[in-house]
């Protein structure tokens, strides 16, 4: 068998998750955009704080929802979600609430009620992974007509890797070697949110990519999964440690709003005016662009052959135009009397400098 997983996804796990009037942010968002109705009312509960998350709060908004509130484990400066979708959350009147994480849904006759949450002391452990602390002492419960969850999945192997040597981490993600994909059983390969845990999605599509030029590599008999690979180990530029003195470092202009239409989907952020226009088209890019000293540079190449990251690169431009036969006398004329002027002067000084 080989096998290539990239994603193995099930619910939350919170207490009463399955109840009536509990709806996923995405299949919430999914229906909206198919134009089924939905028709919420009452008391709307967001779980999540990231920019799915706004988006389902303020598509609940204009499902009819009554009143729409977010609880997130993250406080207001940790919040993955933009600053600009934050604030537009909030002109829209949806209540944010920082630093609270959800510990069971409370279940009325099959329909939820509520929802309990307990405060969040820390999101991140001391390493800067993902381990929420919780207040077990501060905990309350909050009335909820729906509860949409927006926080994610979690893995669910099942019985996918019964009979396997495939080792797992503490947080339920597979083993594997980071440039193959490869895990411990030899025709098992990982990638995605199963080998990372949560993160971006093109961060998946390249793992896929990566885990089937190992598979290719791993059918054909005498091929090495490591030769002239690529480990992708970039590190983030250290934006602290620079000097920016006489670069334009103008910000970007942001586009204004008109205010808020609830029960309308259109887009109400208006086109820059034409002082913002100026600005924006003022602005250096950063385009690499340089000037040449023509007085040093002697056109050697030099300097392309010795740049390590490719960034230095010499074209060969033709600029000069050439003349037809029948004007090349007047174009040779100009230099000839040039020429015959030239001559004349050193035989002149020639003729001085012999007596």
């Amino acid at each position: 068998m080989l096998l290539l997983v990239l994603s193995v996804e099930k619910k939350l796990g919170i207490q009463g998750e399955d109840a009536n009037g509990v709806i996923t942010g995405v299949d919430f968002l999914r229906e909206v955009n198919l134009g089924n109705k939905i028709n919420l009312k009452g008391n709307v509960v967001v779980i999540g704080g990231g920019n799915v998350a706004i988006d389902v709060a303020r598509a609940a908004i204009r499902e009819n929802a009554e009143n729409v509130e977010m609880y997130c484990l993250e406080s207001r400066e940790e919040m993955p979600a933009l600053g600009e979708e934050i604030d537009e959350a909030l002109e829209e009147k949806i209540a944010i609430n920082n630093s609270w994480g959800p510990s069971k849904i409370i279940v009325e006759n099959g329909k939820v009620s509520g929802v309990e949450f307990k405060k969040c002391i820390s999101v991140l452990d001391s390493t800067g992974k993902f381990s929420p602390k919780f207040d077990d002492n501060d905990v309350i419960t909050v009335k909820a007509d729906y509860v949409l969850l927006s926080v994610g999945q979690s893995i669910d192997w099942s019985n996918l890797l019964d009979d396997s040597n495939v080792g797992l981490n503490k947080n339920n993600t597979a083993i594997a070697d980071s440039l193959t994909y490869q895990t411990s059983e030899p025709d098992i390969f990982v990638g995605g949110d199963v080998y990372t845990g949560p993160s971006f999605a093109i961060d998946a599509i390249a793992a896929g990519k990566q885990g089937a030029i190992s598979i290719h590599r791993f059918v054909w008999e005498g091929q090495s999964l490591t030769l002239g690979r690529d480990r992708r180990q970039y590190h983030s530029f250290d934006k602290e440690d620079i000097i920016v003195e006489g670069f334009d470092t103008t910000s970007r202009q942001r586009p204004s709003h008109l205010k808020a239409k609830t029960k309308s989907y259109t887009d109400n952020r208006v086109t820059f005016t034409e002082e913002q226009m100026k600005k924006e088209t003022e602005r250096c890019l950063g385009c690499g662009a340089v000037v040449i000293d023509t007085e040093m540079c002697i056109g050697c190449g030099q300097c392309t052959l010795r740049c390590e990251f490719d960034a230095i690169g010499l074209v060969k431009k033709y600029d000069e135009v050439g003349t037809t036969f029948e004007k090349l006398p007047i174009k040779l004329a100009v230099h000839n009397i040039k020429r015959a002027g030239n001559i004349t002067a050193r035989s002149v000084k020639n003729i001085f400098a012999n007596k």
